[in-house]
């Protein structure tokens, strides 16, 4: 990986946005982006009382599309076909406008990264895909490897991907787009607003109700991000705050909760593997990832709850008796509940909630417990 210190940063559409509200930049992913504004804490906790406004634009938004008959009757059915040779999940029974969380896989049933699949709202064969931003140069080249004897795919990156997070975005965003009142979680419009096309989506990553929006980087997109951030219900939130609020809702970050070592089923998401699926077997890795939900994982991701103050970081070992028996993979202070919390794994028959486990914080075994996730109960929208 090369060394942040060196490496030559981009610069998202909003970066002089950032800098104008006073945004510490850092580097992430390849970008300068903002870790904080006035601080992780109140940003966090103004996300989970009003409305907070994160640059996502990092990210790595695509299409993916029929090279052939797209538009056409059955065209849903051929792009689910093929985007279904990398994923888990059953991409062919989404209805119009409808997302779902999945993950792309190597052969050996191994996570490649997590990503959205969105069928297009009005499009027959053609998805709305996010992918995460520091592998999505990797994931592009698999899916135009993999599936370029049928489609094509459309990079988005140019774009600006902003989330409006909170118990109040509806209400700011429907003053902009009445759609959004509309929505329910997991879907997603397609707007026509003059000459502008916009990709609104009910999702996010903090546990929040709130959205997603695509669009333009041009001066309608700058001037919305411009207004909705006038708004007095709505402030600008770093990658600090990001990361306690997605650790409070008990949400994977790519490359430390999960990666092309684990299989679903070890980092707890075989949720994303539907029936229809695990019947057929005919994803990668498939006889892999079906005997671990048969006979369960060796180790399985968990939530963790630090009975002291002092926080377990990534990378902390964890004991029972004086013997290594898994490792944190992320941690730090959520703000909501006031207290340490941590996600990690541990060995499958220590993965019940309420388990005595030690964390290895500096040399010193310090008391906790596994525990059920979410920390903080999500409130999207059903």
């Amino acid at each position: 990986m090369a060394d942040p210190s060196t490496e030559t940063l981009r610069r998202t559409p909003l970066y002089d946005v950032h800098v104008s509200h006073g945004g510490k930049m850092v580097p992430f992913a390849g970008y300068k982006m903002p870790v904080q504004f006035e601080g992780v804490k109140p940003e966090h906790l103004w996300t989970r009382e009003h409305a907070g406004l994160f640059d996502v634009s990092h990210m790595g938004p695509c299409f993916l599309f029929l090279k052939e008959g797209l538009g056409e009757p059955g065209g849903h059915e051929k792009i689910s076909a093929a985007i279904e040779r990398l994923v888990p999940s059953n991409i062919a029974i989404l209805k119009p406008g409808q997302g779902r969380l999945s993950v792309l896989l190597n052969e050996e049933g191994g996570i490649l990264d997590d990503l959205i699949i969105t069928r297009m709202p009005g499009i027959d064969g053609m998805l709305y895909i996010v992918v995460n931003g520091a592998v999505k140069a990797q994931d592009w080249a698999l899916m135009q490897d993999k599936l370029s004897d049928v489609a094509m795919l459309q990079k988005a990156d140019d774009r600006l991907l902003i989330a409006l997070q909170g118990p109040q975005a509806e209400a700011v965003l429907s003053e902009h787009f009445p759609e959004a009142a509309d929505l329910t979680f997991m879907r997603c419009a397609y707007l026509q607003k003059g000459d502008e096309k916009i990709m609104l989506s009910r999702s996010g990553y903090t546990g929040e109700d709130g959205y997603e929006l695509l669009l333009p980087n041009n001066e309608y997109g700058l001037g919305l991000v411009d207004a909705l951030l006038a708004d007095d219900r709505v402030k600008p939130i770093g990658l600090g705050a990001r990361d306690s609020l997605r650790l409070e809702a008990g949400l994977c970050l790519y490359g430390h909760d999960m990666d092309a070592s684990r299989d679903p089923v070890e980092a707890d998401l075989s949720w994303v593997i539907q029936k229809s699926r695990r019947e057929q077997a005919n994803f990668p890795g498939a006889e892999r990832i079906l005997k671990a939900l048969a006979d369960g994982p060796a180790e399985q991701r968990v939530g963790i709850q630090p009975l002291e103050r002092a926080p377990a970081r990534e990378g902390t070992e964890i004991h029972v008796n004086g013997e290594p028996v898994g490792m944190v993979t992320s941690g730090g202070f959520g703000p909501s509940v006031d207290r340490p919390i941590a996600m990690g794994y541990v060995r499958a028959d220590l993965s019940a909630p309420g388990t005595k486990i030690d964390l290895m914080v500096r040399g010193k075994a310090r008391a906790a417990e596994v525990c059920a996730l979410p920390f903080v109960r999500t409130r999207y929208k059903r």
